[in-house]
């Protein structure tokens, strides 16, 4: 018996003494990374399976639930895997549930031998479309949700603000203070219910928050920081309320998306709400253009004249506190690790590429 056989053996061993400590992916993927040691070799596919819904399926329920969640776990592994990784993990499987797991050796030789030693290259693509696709419940639905936002920006605008001759920044800003006072009131509920955690983006039930994450902060103190920033970035904008609402739901949508999708690839723990990602994504483009047209771009409000690089250092210096923290105890990962789980990072960073592709344009 070999890696995959022992590791099943222990996670059996911790089922049967304690159950309720692994109801979550997160704590498996973390007891198995710390029993596997320094073996780097199944490091990647153990914890790919790990994360797997249907391993928690297997593991917790009996009968015919149990059966079905091990036919559908193999039927993964098998197109994915080489055998000889492939067999560690159902030797895994096998010794954890005490049911018979696929032989390898019935399985159609599809992979060459010499995947076998390297199995995190064969692994690659296969695991990021699952990563991708563990996510695809809550993205058509934000960006069809996006578009609903931006109609209801139109109809408002003409019926309303077009006459009263706000600027669209302002009413963004306004409907954002709105609800996060409400959420401090009436509707308290809503800071509980409304931003996305790393476990629920995968899940079809809680999709609809992908629509609500980006309407209420979960932070009063990030809430009130945001709030002003976008009305100093928008509080001047020229374009129409429409416009305004759905570059805001897009732009944070992008930056939940590769959030949500590191901080499962990596099992990390967050918690997403509020407008962080697209203020930053408008910071970085501004501070990037200064940068790459060397010229100082400017942002006026209230009377105040505030240079793209002061808003850069400033908020960022915030966010960084807020963000490198680790936001649960048992978790292992990396600095980087964890700002590439934020939504402000990824504003940052496509913020930064999309001003090197407009200064690329400028000059063509």
């Amino acid at each position: 018996m070999g890696v995959g056989h022992d590791l099943g053996v222990q996670l059996r061993q911790w089922l049967a003494a304690e159950p309720a400590s692994l109801l979550q992916s997160r704590a498996l993927t973390n007891r198995l990374m710390d029993a596997l040691g320094a073996n780097e070799s199944l490091r990647g596919p153990v914890r790919d399976l790990a994360s797997q819904p249907l391993l928690l399926q297997a593991l917790h329920n009996r009968g015919a639930t149990q059966q079905s969640a091990l036919a559908s776990l193999r039927a993964q592994l098998s197109g994915t895997y080489a055998p000889a990784v492939l067999q560690e993990l159902l030797d895994l499987l096998q010794a954890a549930t005490g049911q018979t797991a696929l032989d390898v050796a019935t399985q159609p030789a599809s992979a060459p031998i010499s995947d076998a030693l390297a199995p995190g290259i064969a692994a690659t693509a296969p695991q990021l479309w699952r990563d991708l696709a563990r996510l695809a419940p809550g993205l058509p639905l934000a960006a069809a949700g996006a578009l609903v936002f931006a109609w209801a920006g139109a109809e408002l605008d003409q019926a309303l603000f077009d006459v009263w001759n706000w600027s669209s920044g302002v009413v963004l800003v306004l409907v954002l203070a709105l609800l996060q006072a409400l959420s401090l009131g009436p509707l308290k509920p809503l800071r509980r219910r409304w931003p996305l955690s790393s476990e629920q983006a995968s899940q079809p039930r809680q999709a609809w928050r992908w629509l609500s994450q980006a309407w209420i902060h979960s932070s009063g103190l990030e809430a009130c920081i945001n709030l002003i920033l976008l009305l100093i970035l928008l509080g001047n904008s020229p374009l129409q309320l429409s416009d305004v609402i759905l570059r805001y739901c897009l732009s944070a949508l992008a930056c939940l998306l590769l959030a949500a999708f590191c901080a499962g690839r990596w099992q990390i723990t967050r918690l997403w709400s509020g407008a962080s990602g697209a203020i930053s994504a408008l910071i970085g483009l501004a501070a990037g253009l200064s940068l790459l047209q060397w010229r100082v771009l400017n942002f006026e409000s209230a009377g105040l004249t505030i240079p793209a690089w002061v808003l850069l250092l400033v908020y960022g210096a915030l966010q960084l506190g807020w963000q490198l923290p680790r936001q649960h105890s048992a978790e292992s990962s990396t600095a980087a690790q964890r700002l590439l789980c934020s939504s402000w990072g990824w504003g940052l960073l496509l913020g930064l590429l999309w001003a090197v592709v407009t200064r690329i344009r400028e000059l063509l």
